[in-house]
C-alpha cells in the first residue's frame, strides 16, 4: 500500500512547516489580496526602533526586560521624508524618521547590554521566539503585501512570495538553532579527557538588507542572527524602510525581547555608523558588490578584530540553451527568469545564450511571449510587470539601452502603456550581443541580452560566463546528460537550474548565494549559515583528573 501523499504544508522531510500558501488562480484568494491592497494604501510611517521604543517614547511592546543601562533612541537630527510609490511618484503611500549616528550609538549600547542573556538562553527558547515571529508575518501578510505592493512596486504574486520566504527563513532558522545549538558535539580523544565543541552568539551583528525583498531578505538575515545567539542591529534599505518597520513590531510583539532587535532606517550614513560602531560582531549585507567592498574597508580600518562579513552581491547571470531542449519550456524559464518583478532580483536572468542551430526560432518564441507582459500597476491583478523601485535606477537601466543601441547593438522594446507615464517603469527589452564580454556587469531591471554560441563552442562559452568574475546563478537547458554534467563540472556559481527557471530559490531546499564577485558565503537558507554568525568554542578536561574515567570503568565493571 502506498504510503499517503502529504499535505502541502507537511511536505518537507525534515518536519518543518511550511508557509501558508495563496493561489491567485482562485477567485477567493485573488479577491483577498486585491482587497487588501486597495484598502491598505497608507499613509504609513516608520521609525528607529531601539529597546523596543521609538523616538519621543511610543514603545512597541511593554513585554520583555528592560535594565537601567537601556534606554529609548533621542530624536534624531533627520527630518521625516515622505515615502512615495515607484508606481506613481506623485502617491505619497508615508513617512520616515531616518536614524543617525547618534541612534546608532544608543542602539549599539543597549544591544551590548542585551547581548549576555540572549546569547545564553537555550537553543530551543531562542527557535521559541522565531517560529512565534514566523506565525505573525504569516497572520499579518494582507498587510505586509500591501506594503510590498505599494512601497517596493511587488507584483500581488510577487509580494506574497516575499512574506512566504519571510516566514520559512524564521521557521528554518529556528530548526538550525535546536540542530546546531542545542547540546555540544562530543570528539573523539583518549582515555580520561572529555572534548566537545559547541557553538555561541558572536555579539552584535549589523543586519543590512536590499530593498528588493523588503521583507524576506531583511527578516532572513535577522533570524539567522538571532537564531545564532547574536543580537541584531537592522537597517532596511532607505526605499523600504516600511515594510521592515512593520516587521520588527511583529517581532517584538510575537515575544522577541526589545533590546535583541533593533530598527535603523536610512541611507549610507547610518550603515557607515553602523559599520564603524565600536563594539560590532559581524556584518550581513546583501547588495552591489561595490558597496559590499566599502564595508569591507570599513571594518578592516575600524576595529582590531577581523569581523565576519557575510555578503551576496548579484551576478551576470547566464542561461545556456542547446538545440535539444524544449521550446516551449525554454520560453516559460526564460520569461520568469528575466522580467518577473522587472527584472529585480539578484537571480534573475541577464545572459540568455542560444546555440546557432535553434536561435532564431527560439528567440521568435521568446520575443512572442514578451509581447504578451503587461506592465503596470503593480496592485492590479493584470500586471505582470510593476515598476523598477526608483528613478535613479530607471535612469540607469535607460543610459545602458542607449548605450547599447549606440553602439550598434539590436535593442527590441516593448511600448510602456501611458498609464505609467507617471511611475518608474523600465519597457522589457532585449539586447543583443555578439559576446559577454560586451556586458558592462550586472545591470538590475528587466533587460535580456542575448548571444549566441556555436555547436563546439560550449567551452569557451563556460569560459567567457566565468570570466565576467560573478557566480550567482546559471541556467542550463538540454537534454543530454553529459552535457548537464560538463556544465555542473566546470561552472563557478553558487546555484545551478537545469531545464527550469533560475529565480525563486526554496528556503532550506535550495540555499542561496554566489561566489567570486556574488559574494562571500555561506548561502541563506542552508545547513551551513548558522556557522558563520556563530563562533566555535572548544572545551577539553582531563576526566582523570577526578578520579578516572567513570563511563570507562563502569563499562569494564559490565564485562
Amino acid at each position: 500500500m502506498n504510503a499517503p501523499i502529504p499535505a502541502p504544508r507537511a511536505i518537507l522531510p525534515d518536519g518543518r512547516r511550511v508557509a501558508a500558501g495563496w493561489d491567485l488562480g482562485r477567485p477567493g484568494d485573488l479577491a483577498r489580496f486585491v482587497r487588501a491592497a486597495a484598502e491598505r494604501r497608507g499613509p504609513w510611517r516608520a521609525a528607529p526602533i531601539v529597546d523596543g521604543i521609538e523616538p519621543g517614547g511610543r514603545r512597541i511592546a511593554d513585554d520583555g526586560p528592560r535594565s537601567g543601562a537601556r534606554r529609548a533612541p533621542p530624536p534624531t537630527a533627520c527630518a521625516p521624508r515622505t515615502v512615495f510609490s515607484p508606481a506613481d511618484r506623485r502617491r505619497a503611500i508615508g513617512e520616515v524618521l531616518d536614524a543617525d549616528a547618534s541612534t546608532v550609538a544608543v542602539a549599539m549600547r543597549v544591544a551590548l547590554d542585551a547581548f549576555p542573556d540572549w546569547s545564553r538562553r537555550d537553543a530551543d527558547a531562542r527557535a521559541a521566539y522565531l517560529d512565534a515571529w514566523a506565525d505573525a508575518l504569516e497572520a499579518d501578510v494582507d498587510e505586509l503585501v500591501a506594503r510590498c505592493v505599494h512601497e517596493a512596486g511587488k507584483t500581488l504574486a510577487d509580494a506574497i512570495a516575499d512574506v512566504r520566504e519571510a516566514v520559512d527563513f524564521c521557521r528554518f532558522y529556528a530548526a538550525e538553532a535546536r540542530r546546531l545549538f542545542a547540546a555540544p558535539m562530543r570528539l573523539p580523544g583518549p582515555t580520561g579527557e572529555r572534548n566537545e565543541l559547541s557553538l555561541a552568539g558572536r555579539g552584535p551583528f549589523a543586519c543590512i538588507a536590499p530593498w528588493n525583498f523588503p521583507v524576506a531578505i531583511f527578516v532572513g538575515q535577522a533570524a539567522a542572527a538571532l537564531a545564532a545567539g547574536d543580537v541584531v542591529l537592522a537597517k532596511p534599505a532607505p526605499q523600504t524602510p516600511l515594510a521592515a518597520h512593520r516587521t520588527v513590531e511583529l517581532a517584538l510583539r510575537a515575544g522577541v525581547p526589545p533590546g535583541a532587535l533593533a530598527l535603523l532606517p536610512g541611507g549610507a550614513e547610518v550603515g557607515d555608523a553602523l559599520v564603524g560602531a565600536r563594539g560590532l560582531a559581524g556584518v550581513a549585507f546583501t547588495g552591489s558588490n561595490a558597496t559590499a567592498k566599502r564595508i569591507q574597508r570599513r571594518l578592516a580600518d575600524a576595529h582590531d578584530a577581523i569581523l565576519p562579513l557575510i555578503a551576496e552581491t548579484g551576478g551576470v547571470n547566464a542561461m545556456i540553451v542547446d538545440s535539444t531542449a524544449l521550446p516551449e519550456q525554454v520560453t516559460d524559464a526564460v520569461v520568469a527568469s528575466a522580467f518577473r518583478s522587472a527584472g529585480q532580483r539578484c537571480s534573475a536572468l541577464r545572459v540568455l545564450a542560444l546555440q546557432d542551430e535553434i536561435a532564431e526560432a527560439q528567440l521568435a518564441m521568446i520575443r512572442d511571449a514578451m509581447a504578451t507582459l503587461l506592465p503596470g500597476d503593480p496592485a492590479d491583478p493584470a500586471t505582470d510587470l510593476g515598476p523598477v523601485i526608483d528613478a535613479a535606477a530607471r535612469d540607469a537601466l535607460e543610459r545602458h539601452v542607449e548605450a547599447m543601441r549606440a553602439a550598434g547593438h539590436a535593442v527590441e522594446r516593448l511600448p510602456l502603456p501611458a498609464d505609467c507615464v507617471h511611475g518608474h517603469f523600465v519597457a522589457p527589452t532585449i539586447v543583443t550581443l555578439d559576446t559577454i564580454a560586451q556586458l558592462p556587469g550586472e545591470r538590475f531591471g528587466p533587460i535580456l541580452h542575448v548571444v549566441r554560441w556555436p555547436r563546439d563552442g560550449l567551452p569557451a562559452l563556460l569560459r567567457e560566463i566565468a570570466a565576467t568574475g560573478h557566480g550567482l546563478t546559471m541556467g542550463l537547458h538540454t537534454r543530454l546528460d553529459a552535457r548537464i554534467e560538463l556544465v555542473r563540472r566546470e561552472a563557478r556559481v553558487g546555484n545551478l537550474y537545469v531545464n527550469r527557471n533560475i529565480v525563486g530559490a526554496v528556503v532550506g531546499v535550495q540555499p542561496f548565494g554566489g561566489e567570486g564577485l556574488s559574494g562571500t558565503g555561506p548561502k541563506a537558507g542552508g545547513p551551513w549559515t548558522l556557522h558563520r554568525f556563530a563562533t566555535e568554542r572548544c572545551f577539553t578536561e582531563n576526566t582523570a583528573a577526578a578520579g578516572g574515567d567513570v563511563a570507562l570503568i563502569a563499562g569494564a565493571s559490565r564485562g
